[in-house]
């Protein structure tokens, strides 16, 4: 995308340099380390209550997952979503730009649209991801400006809400391997091309928390690896029916990771099947494999500071 301000006069640039953490088309520096690590230095204390949630993604979001994740949270817990077909930040929240796939994917009586319901204020956590390839979406997509727009316009309806940046992955069959890509693009994509620039905006004094889906992923899958199969999964790719879709496993999978960084809370010991969108209930990994999928789900999400969650939160 050609920026706004390349098309300006010179004289017209120089004006607006002051208040460029403001405009769409000047995209600040990465956030430095020093300021990264102290806004998740304290994290905040764990929710007293069941949450309300707003999901606003794609496919690796689903229809599912949140159901799953409501079970998760118990009674009171409630959501609402907008999802898309690979659907980019902007398609959601730029009124211009369509949402692929918009009549297909939201047909659920949890949809709701993603401006009216982030200005009820009626959230107590919103949810957003990234489409992937992640690296076409920094090209072309604005998710730096994007993810600004949509975690202040939730802060100025609620400033108690907290907003969660859920990471992915990218198909299993990637040239460049699919755990050293992993590995990588956490801190290459998902941090530095977007979240610490995001941070770094002017009207951002607020820490965006991360849902390390991906990162958990890799650590399943290099559990797997240690110990061999487990009830019916032997292979990272038992998680997905395709090369990128989680079947049942992988929904429970990253519903279990929803569930401990927004309730900070270990999901050890919850149930290992959970009713899915459509009433039935999702296959059960049996106990020692969910068991594992818990363990491993709170051994990531309390090693990485910008998910908000401490072990000493169980």
């Amino acid at each position: 995308m050609v920026s706004r301000l390349r098309r300006s006069p010179l004289w017209f640039l120089f004006l607006l340099l002051p208040a460029c953490g403001l405009l769409r088309g000047c995209v600040p520096d990465p956030l430095s380390d020093a300021d990264f690590s102290a806004l998740y230095a304290t994290p905040p204390a764990p929710p007293e209550a069941a949450l309300a949630v707003y999901h606003m993604g794609h496919s690796l979001v689903g229809h599912d997952m949140p159901v799953m994740l409501q079970a998760l949270g118990g009674e009171g817990h409630l959501f609402h979503s907008q999802v898309g077909w690979g659907a980019n930040m902007n398609e959601h929240w730029d009124l211009i730009v369509p949402v692929n796939g918009y009549a297909e994917s939201n047909t659920h009586p949890q949809h709701r649209d993603p401006h009216e319901g982030l200005a009820s204020g009626e959230y107590d956590a919103v949810v957003i991801t990234e489409a992937v390839e992640i690296r076409d979406a920094i090209a072309y997509s604005d998710p730096v400006y994007f993810l600004r727009e949509i975690a202040v316009a939730a802060w100025e309806a609620n400033p108690d809400v907290r907003v969660y940046f859920y990471e992915t992955w990218h198909v299993l069959d990637d040239p460049e391997g699919w755990l050293p890509r992993l590995d990588r693009d956490l801190e290459m994509y998902w941090e530095n091309g977007i979240l610490r620039r995001s941070l770094n905006y002017e009207n951002v004094d607020k820490p965006i928390y991360v849902i390390p889906g991906g990162q958990v992923m890799a650590a399943m899958a290099r559990a797997l690896e240690a110990q061999g199969p487990v009830g019916p999964i032997s292979h990272y790719s038992d998680l997905f029916y395709d090369n990128i879709h989680f079947n049942d496993y992988g929904a429970y999978l990253m519903a279990l990771t929803h569930y401990a960084v927004l309730y900070g809370r270990s999901p050890v010991g919850l149930p290992s099947t959970l009713p899915k969108l459509d009433g039935t209930l999702s296959d059960d990994p049996g106990p020692e494999a969910a068991r594992l999928m818990q363990e491993t789900v709170w051994q990531v999400v309390t090693a990485y500071a910008p998910t908000g969650v401490r072990a000493a939160a169980q």
